[in-house]
């Protein structure tokens, strides 16, 4: 009887190998949810639903788009989570959210992001830009944090909300420039820029693409980038980098699973996002939107998680930011 049993074992143990490439040959065979962690109409639900109505035609089975916003996007990346990987539930949210929300919210989450969520691809990288009031007298960088040193606690630098990225890029260019403004905290990326344009703010680290049409209408004041060097798109605006060295940062949207999907489904879908990101509809929304695609393949991706996650959490230690 034992050795009835051992043999059995033995045989399901040879042939799972078999089954699971099998399964995943025929993936997918019914309809995909794709969790979008943010309020419809920002950028990355509109990458989102561009990108799953491209998957769904090479896949051939319809992705449907699921908005989960709640709790700094901790809320959608929950439910996917704790969802069945058996690659018919994915997620796209933004890189830095996911990594902040890694160290900031460690002790209150009901996951841990780094080991819960697995990397699959990233279609889409935006650096974030710093603007200011246009009656700002400043008209560089070296000029703001000047004027910040010679009015002490009373430049008001806006952010979309305590944790968020707007408000760790700030505390980062504050802790390596050495200045002291007056953070004011809205709900919100868009409240934040109407009270840039209105003066209520006069400094603010904005994701490039709710930025662009107030500085195209000269309603901000174009500053500098974070990005390595200079963009193509603004060769006069200088990289932050140019002035604080490694001061590289981006609102960098990614392409997940939760963790435990075969590899071989997780690969089939990183080749599918890869190709999707070459197709003319996807690449004219990164186009308005200033964001361009990344050549990054799986291995690449998860190290970049890895890397925004060290990263985010020394700006948050180093900020002194409570963890909860």
């Amino acid at each position: 009887m034992k050795a009835a049993k051992a043999a059995s074992l033995l045989l399901a143990i040879v042939l799972l190998p078999v089954f699971v490439p099998a399964s995943a040959q025929q993936y997918p065979t019914r309809p995909m949810r794709l969790i979008v962690p943010w309020p419809p109409g920002g950028i990355t639900d509109v990458i989102s639903r561009t990108l799953g109505q491209i998957l769904s035609e090479s896949l051939g089975q319809q992705i449907v788009a699921d908005n989960r916003p709640g709790a700094a996007g901790t809320l959608g990346v929950g439910i996917a989570a704790h969802a069945n990987p058996d690659g018919y539930t994915l997620l796209m949210t933004d890189v830095p959210s996911m990594a902040i929300s890694a160290t900031l919210h460690k002790k209150t989450l009901n996951y841990d992001p780094v080991k819960a969520i697995e990397p699959i691809a990233l279609p889409s990288r935006s650096p974030t830009v710093l603007v200011v009031y246009p009656k700002l007298p400043v008209n560089s960088i070296q000029e703001l944090i000047k004027y910040a040193k010679a009015n002490p606690g009373k430049l008001p630098f806006a952010s979309s909300g305590p944790g968020s990225i707007t408000h760790l890029t700030y505390e980062r260019f504050k802790s390596e420039t050495g200045i002291q403004a007056l953070h004011v905290p809205y709900k919100g990326g868009s409240p934040a820029t109407a009270a840039l344009v209105s003066g209520e703010a006069q400094a603010y680290f904005s994701c490039i693409s709710a930025a662009i049409p107030h500085i195209k209408a000269k309603r901000l004041k174009f500053l500098g980038i974070t990005l390595p060097k200079r963009s193509p798109l603004w060769p006069d605006v200088p990289a932050v980098a140019e002035v604080i060295p490694g001061f590289v940062m981006g609102c960098n949207t990614g392409f997940f699973s939760p963790a435990g999907v075969p590899a071989q489904i997780t690969a089939r879908l990183h080749n599918e996002v890869m190709k999707a990101t070459q197709n003319p509809r996807f690449k004219a929304v990164l186009t308005q939107n200033a964001a361009e695609s990344s050549t990054f393949n799986q291995a690449q991706f998860k190290q970049h998680v890895a890397d925004e996650v060290k990263s985010w959490g020394k700006v948050i230690r180093d900020s002194g930011l409570k963890v909860n």
